[in-house]
């Protein structure tokens, strides 16, 4: 089985194992002592990580998270991770993110459009991990334009929405057009469905060219 970030255990949770990390609860999931369950259903990075994706993710990086929403998967990120950049552009979730940030000095809420990254790069710093997390069409483009901050060694973790970017294409084809359109500034490491626990869904890993 692919290894953990450090910082990311396996616990047992209500008779069931599961991904955790050590913090503070932000949506009453279950607790083991300072663990908290990591639920793969409400996270895309947790489903890469159940699917046994190659991350690349070892702990303690410095990441760019795109699509943070009320912050349920950012908050783990931030739990094992440095300092964590959180955009999220929607002031509904923006203000439960801030929450979210409350406790965790190293996670940095940016009420920001992650399609114009102009707007926030006098704030990140330079990143090991830009992950994605956003529902839109063109996530191709969003990925290519936030390049600009990853390190020469640096790894996109990207979750495309096939029906965010079409809602009546074959998910397939869609899946296809989009890692074309990567490629203009990444290179592919590794794909992979994010079913059972997201349908519709595909997990990139990619690095910069």
């Amino acid at each position: 089985m692919t290894s953990l970030p450090a910082g990311v255990e396996r616990r047992e949770f209500d008779g069931r194992e599961s991904l955790a990390t050590r913090g503070e609860p932000v949506s009453g999931e279950p607790t083991d002592g300072d663990w908290r369950r990591w639920d793969p259903r409400r996270s895309k990075l947790g489903a890469m990580l159940e699917r046994g994706m190659e991350t690349g993710l070892a702990g303690d990086e410095t990441v760019l998270y795109l699509g943070a929403a009320a912050g349920t998967t950012v908050s783990h990120v931030a739990d094992f991770a440095g300092p964590t950049y959180a955009v999220e552009f929607a002031a509904r979730p923006a203000r439960d993110l801030l929450a979210v940030c409350g406790p965790r000095p190293n996670l940095f809420p940016l009420l920001k459009d992650a399609r114009k990254p102009e707007t926030y790069a006098h704030v990140v710093e330079p990143v090991d991990v830009v992950i994605q997390d956003v529902a839109t069409r063109g996530q191709a483009r969003v990925a290519l334009a936030n390049r600009r901050f990853l390190r020469e060694d640096g790894r996109l973790l990207l979750a495309v929405k096939a029906r965010s970017e079409d809602v009546a294409r074959d998910p397939d084809e869609v899946f296809d057009e989009v890692l074309e359109a990567l490629e203009e500034g990444f290179e592919v490491l590794e794909t992979r469905s994010l079913e059972p626990y997201h349908d519709d869904h595909l997990g990139v890993v990619a690095r910069p060219r």
